[in-house]
């Protein structure tokens, strides 16, 4: 399976159909590369705050409450260009309201039969519990992706390693990880649980980022980060664990999955992480127990 992940830069569209313009432009770029997959990042829908007027643009609240009418054209644009492309598309995250009020910060994943489905973030950031009218989904998903089967940890979910492993003991083997992050530190963090993840448990990660300044948006004003698609560390696959990663003004890094040498990675692994988890679940490991010094 051929991957891309998305380096994206936010812009500033004037219309949906200015909007629409660009996904096809960015997605069919992708396919041109030959992917089967593609993950465009997390908080996508914001972009379409733009085009709204300047106060709208420039609240938050007001925003999340304007975009609700795009979701319909939304789910429209992403079902048709993964048909007419097919592949499957991850189309970043769209903060959806419900019905109550508040929003849940979803990511929808098209496939090129028309079908699609959702996985919505689990973990709040700081930022998005400081906001007030954000709240995190209740249910952990995988599904099947062609003949693998895959999961979505968006940006802060893949810093937790229980619910990736409840993930991947339901096979999944492929982590796609739609990211934004405004500083250094937090494409650290999100780059380091991408890491982590493919480690424990002996699968693939593909991670998208937002790029560029728009500070028109309280929410994408500054974005930090390459995109990237990881995999353990071990025999056979690179050694930092990196398979493709974008650099400078790419944008898209591609990356063939081979899940079958994933498979046959475990007989000759020098660590077997995944296979040995439970090893750290023995009642002696599960607290630590404090001692002082013997005189």
């Amino acid at each position: 399976m051929k991957v891309a992940v998305a380096k994206y830069t936010i812009g500033a569209p004037r219309s949906f159909a200015e909007f629409a313009d660009k996904q096809t432009q960015w997605l069919s770029q992708a396919r041109a590369g030959g992917a089967e997959l593609a993950v465009l990042p997390e908080y996508l829908s914001l972009e379409l705050g733009a085009t709204f007027g300047a106060g709208t643009q420039g609240d938050l609240h007001a925003s999340l409450v304007a975009i609700q009418a795009y979701h319909g054209a939304w789910l429209d644009l992403f079902g048709l260009l993964a048909r007419e492309l097919r592949m499957h598309v991850v189309a970043g995250s769209f903060l959806f309201d419900p019905g109550h009020g508040r929003y849940r910060n979803r990511s929808y994943t098209f496939a090129p039969d028309g079908g699609r489905l959702w996985q919505d973030k689990l973990q709040l950031t700081g930022f998005e519990k400081q906001a007030g009218v954000i709240e995190a989904g209740d249910a952990l998903k995988t599904f099947a992706l062609g003949e693998q089967r895959a999961g979505i940890a968006i940006c802060y979910d893949i810093e937790f390693p229980l619910p990736v492993r409840a993930q991947c003991e339901a096979g999944a083997r492929l982590l796609l990880a739609p990211s934004c992050t405004d500083t250094a530190a937090g494409a650290t963090r999100v780059r380091v649980g991408c890491l982590a993840r493919a480690l424990e448990n002996r699968c693939f990660i593909a991670q998208s980022v937002t790029a560029g300044e728009a500070l028109w948006s309280p929410a994408l004003d500054t974005n930090t980060g390459e995109a990237a698609i990881y995999a353990p560390m071990d025999v056979g696959l690179p050694a930092d664990g990196v398979l493709a990663q974008t650099r400078g003004g790419q944008r898209w890094a591609f990356a063939d999955l081979d899940f079958a040498a994933l498979q046959a990675s475990r007989a000759r692994a020098q660590v077997a992480n995944d296979r040995d988890w439970m090893g750290q679940l023995r009642p002696g490991m599960l607290r630590a127990r404090v001692e002082g010094f013997e005189g």
